[in-house]
């Protein structure tokens, strides 16, 4: 299976209206897809753009325009689903602060296929904004999306930075890891570019980083946000020699191109210089730390 991947580096907005919010996304969508990308992935709360549209008082609000975007939630949900299918493409939406029926908040990215059908990835570790400012918990646990362009595996930001939960996906078969990202400073934007190399190196899989950029001055979720978009790969037989496939300029908003191929996932994993997909389990028994 090989096929075209598109991860942007999305901008925060301040939309002056739902249509003028659901037409941008569009123009996105139709840009990646008329490039011939099937796979697109949205950054992480790039759905916190929607928060200009209340009044002023909420939007300065971190705990009230938690509640007040869920009247939106169900219209955003249903626009990305319908650009799946109008341009027949996979879409990872950028996540939204989805309110559960216990009262609690998660950070929610729905994958949406071309035939109509949705699923979600919920953020699994919280960073310390969201779990001691902003009130946003875990939710459930990781999944592997079986589609038509193979096995895919999500990890939501700061989730890209602990191995163990996207090995996890790995064994249940994900060829490909999304990471849509928002971090405020360039440290969080290194941490999550090395965290998704690594994966890509011990996993022997693409990793695609979609991350949130610009500045919302309004906002004080997303007032600021820089990254790069870029695929990874492991630096490997059959690929590039430093892990990159594709990677965009730093805070520039716009679309990362790259071909995926998943006959060359499953060949290093076979046949690679070193085999760190397959001898990954080795390492649980030579931990011995002292005498």
């Amino acid at each position: 299976m090989s096929f075209l991947a598109a991860t942007a580096a999305y901008p925060v907005s301040s939309p002056r209206s739902w249509d003028e919010a659901a037409a941008e996304l569009r123009r996105w969508v139709a840009e990646a897809a008329k490039a011939g990308a099937k796979l697109l992935v949205f950054p992480e709360y790039a759905s916190m753009s929607l928060a200009h549209l209340l009044d002023e008082t909420l939007r300065s609000d971190l705990a009230g325009q938690l509640g007040a975007l869920q009247a939106l939630r169900e219209d955003y949900l249903d626009l990305h689903r319908r650009l799946a299918c109008e341009f027949g493409v996979h879409l990872l939406a950028g996540s939204f602060p989805w309110l559960l029926a216990d009262g609690r908040y998660v950070n929610r990215a729905w994958f949406c296929l071309p035939s109509g059908e949705v699923d979600f990835q919920d953020k699994q570790i919280m960073t310390r904004f969201e779990r001691e400012q902003w009130s946003i918990s875990a939710g459930e646990p990781m999944k592997v999306f079986d589609t038509s362009l193979g096995r895919i595996g999500v990890a939501i930001c700061y989730d890209c930075e602990f191995p163990l939960l996207l090995r996890a996906q790995v064994e249940a078969g994900a060829e490909i890891l999304l990471v849509p990202s928002c971090t405020d400073a360039d440290a969080g934007a290194h941490r999550v570019r090395i965290g998704a190399q690594a994966r890509a190196l011990e996993s022997q899989c693409y990793v695609l980083v979609s991350p949130l950029v610009g500045e919302a001055a309004w906002s004080p979720a997303v007032d600021v946000n820089v990254g790069q978009a870029a695929i990874y790969t492991p630096p490997d037989r059959g690929f590039p020699d430093d892990g990159i496939a594709a990677e965009g300029a730093a805070n520039q908003p716009g679309w990362v191109y790259g071909d995926i191929d998943l006959a060359k996932v499953n060949s290093v994993r076979e046949a690679g210089q070193v085999l760190n997909f397959r001898h990954w389990p080795e390492q649980m028994g030579r931990i011995r730390l002292g005498n």
